[in-house]
């Protein structure tokens, strides 16, 4: 069966919601919502994507999730069945809802490592480097994220999801995800016992101590809370939106490849193999003479502190 991605009608939708958002705040009281020159640098590399997704989309469905599908779940007997034995998936409601959490479930991880690998950071950092939260922001993201992007989704057709299906669940995700850049949806109620919402996403996007590495779930939050990263929106806290250590330029490429510059600059710091290792694949901050703190490092030092 062929699907088409849901994010090809989602993209015009996203426009549409960005101009709906941007012309309300500018006519209400929220005229700093948006940057101008924030919102033209978040477009430009939300269109650079658009561009570069087609061509990664061909090589992660076609030749990655197809190989992937076909080598784990061979014909047999004019059956295909995976190597495990049990006959690969079909399309049943069931199996959809299924391989929609487990493409959560992926995502969360996926998301995770983002955050806890500083390599793969240099790439995520792009889409929370502005200090403004909004569904502008949505767009901003890294071109080089979708390059290693499918490799963690490749063990859902090996295990017998067809790849069209899990291109689609992809899409979906997507498409919630963008939804969360906004402020203007206030808590929810029951929904936030189950799902990733809009306050929970602005969590996710602060710079406060408190907030940050929290929240990486996708539609869900049931990973957040399971494996100790949720956190609830506190609102006596004002929340700050950015990284601590921002491009401080509007330029997309800066933007782009800023970490990567500051990653190979602290490789030079030391001759050591294991240091230059950590500063390009340990946890974002990590120094080798205390110079710079991990978060985890950081939360430590300010619990110390209090307690002192």
């Amino acid at each position: 069966m062929n699907f088409t991605n849901p994010l090809v009608y989602g993209i015009p939708c996203f426009l549409g919601l960005i101009l709906v958002e941007l012309t309300y705040s500018k006519t209400h009281d929220h005229k700093n919502l948006y940057n101008w020159k924030d919102l033209a640098s978040s477009l430009t590399m939300g269109i650079g994507s658009v561009v570069l997704a087609p061509l990664v989309k061909t090589v992660s469905a076609i030749i990655i999730f197809n190989y992937m599908y076909e080598l784990f779940n061979p014909m047999v007997d004019g059956i295909r069945t995976n190597i495990m034995g049990w006959k690969s998936f079909g399309y049943s409601l069931t199996v959809w809802i299924l391989c929609q959490f487990l493409d959560d479930f992926t995502y969360y991880w996926f998301h995770r490592q983002n955050h806890m690998i500083r390599f793969l950071w240099a790439a995520h950092i792009v889409h929370h480097s502005s200090d403004n939260y909004n569904l502008g922001t949505a767009v901003r993201n890294g071109w080089f994220t979708i390059l290693y992007k499918p490799l963690f989704y490749m063990w859902l057709p090996a295990i017998g999801f067809p790849p069209e299906m899990v291109i689609v669940c992809l899409g979906i995700e997507a498409l919630w995800q963008f939804q969360l850049h906004t402020a203007y949806i206030p808590k929810l109620g029951f929904i936030e016992k189950i799902f990733n919402t809009h306050t929970m996403h602005q969590v996710h996007h602060a710079k406060n101590l408190e907030y940050m590495d929290k929240n990486h779930g996708g539609f869900l939050n049931i990973f957040d809370k399971i494996f100790g990263t949720w956190k609830e929106l506190d609102d006596d806290i004002e929340i700050q939106y950015g990284v601590t250590k921002p491009p401080n330029s509007y330029n997309p490429l800066v933007i782009l490849t800023h970490e990567y510059k500051d990653i190979w600059n602290d490789m030079k710091k030391s001759s050591n193999p294991y240091h230059k290792f950590m500063y390009a694949f340990g946890p974002p901050g990590w120094s080798h003479d205390g110079s710079t703190l991990t978060i985890r490092q950081m939360r430590a030092e300010a619990a110390k502190q209090r307690q002192d």
